[in-house]
């Protein structure tokens, strides 16, 4: 292990079997070389931004195990926002001081292609100094396949209609194996992997997930992150990479062993550790949960999402996330952990250091 640690420490690349062994490490190591990168790059500074996210549908055409939201399998409770009420939404949250909004949904068959891209119009046309960060790759390959459309047609729409930035959802893990089990007939990783190249290529930028701690190994793990350093290699187009903490309720994966906190620590420290083309590792505080993600800025991580307002994915499945955070308690939490407040915009920008 000894010859690893000082590869790391002479800032020399890892192998995808070096990344394996790496969680061999015991748990301070690992968190002391994954923090000396971190502050080189950005000392005490944690980076946050004041956003908004809208579900705009919960009807959903996959199914996918390890989702709560979807209508189509325990919840029975189906909704579709109209354009009126998803505006409204973005008023009142306009007036509280947003800078983006955040709007991923379900893969609804019935809404139309139409129905997604007005209403991003809509926004950038009566807000245009809000940032739109909407469709995932899964979505764009759902709305791709049901309405006819390259990926290629598909991007130009969203570029034409205002979406300045994509998210990183639908990744999951690459693996194809654990894919099919966990969501069968979603986006596969090649066409994710492809969808987010022609996005960069457009000089577009996005971010990059991986949902752990349900059925995968740790060598998926790693996998799945040599993955994405090889595309950021290629494109550059990656804003930042996010661990996203597999939530355990109302689903159908029926995991019976759930990841300990030193697991996950483990992995945020491996991710910086591994993805050293990648500027920003998110703690996504929905996720992992805030006092979680508070410890992970000594392990990694120098970003916690931001304000969030309303969340619903995560929270049908158990994340305490669906009222947001409050800004001044945000703030606070972040100068209470020894860390510096940085207001950030979408692309990461700093706007301000509270």
């Amino acid at each position: 292990m000894k010859s690893i640690i000082d590869k790391v420490k002479n800032n020399e690349r890892l192998s995808y079997e070096e990344g394996v062994r790496l969680y061999d490490l015991d748990l301070f190591t690992l968190g002391e070389l994954a923090n000396e990168i971190r502050e080189k790059r950005w000392g005490k500074k944690s980076f946050f931004n004041i956003n908004r996210h809208i579900n705009p549908t919960n009807v959903c055409k996959d199914v996918c195990k390890f989702c709560a939201f979807s209508a189509s399998r325990k919840n029975p409770n189906q909704y579709t926002m109209s354009h009126e009420e998803i505006l409204e939404i973005v008023k009142e949250s306009k007036e509280r001081g947003i800078k983006e909004v955040h709007i991923v949904s379900a893969h609804n068959p019935t809404t139309g292609l139409e129905w997604y891209m007005d209403i991003f119009s809509k926004i950038k046309k009566t807000y245009p100094d809000i940032h739109v960060k909407a469709l995932t790759a899964a979505e764009i390959n759902f709305l791709a396949e049901e309405y006819g459309k390259s990926y290629e047609e598909m991007i130009d729409l969203m570029i034409e209609n205002g979406v300045d930035s994509m998210p990183g959802g639908g990744a999951e893990i690459f693996d194809e194996k654990v894919r099919d089990y966990i969501c069968k007939g979603k986006v596969t990783s090649d066409q994710w992997i492809q969808i987010h190249r022609l996005w960069h290529q457009k000089g577009r930028q996005s971010n990059a997930t991986m949902l752990f701690g349900h059925v995968e190994e740790k060598h998926h793990r790693i996998d799945h992150m040599v993955r994405l350093r090889t595309l950021q290699d290629e494109t550059g187009g990656f804003n930042s990479f996010i661990p996203l903490v597999y939530q355990r309720e109302n689903n159908f994966l029926n995991v019976k062993n759930f990841l300990s906190s030193q697991e996950i620590l483990k992995t945020m420290a491996i991710s910086r550790i591994m993805l050293d083309n990648f500027l920003h590792i998110k703690a996504y505080w929905v996720t992992s949960t805030v006092n979680l993600a508070l410890v992970s800025q000594a392990y990694g991580a120098d970003d916690l999402d931001g304000t969030i307002e309303r969340e619903s994915i995560n929270s049908a499945a158990g994340a305490k996330s669906a009222g947001g955070m409050p800004l001044e308690e945000f703030v606070a939490l972040i100068k209470n952990s020894g860390y510096i407040p940085v207001e950030r915009d979408s692309l990461y920008n700093e706007l301000k250091v509270w």
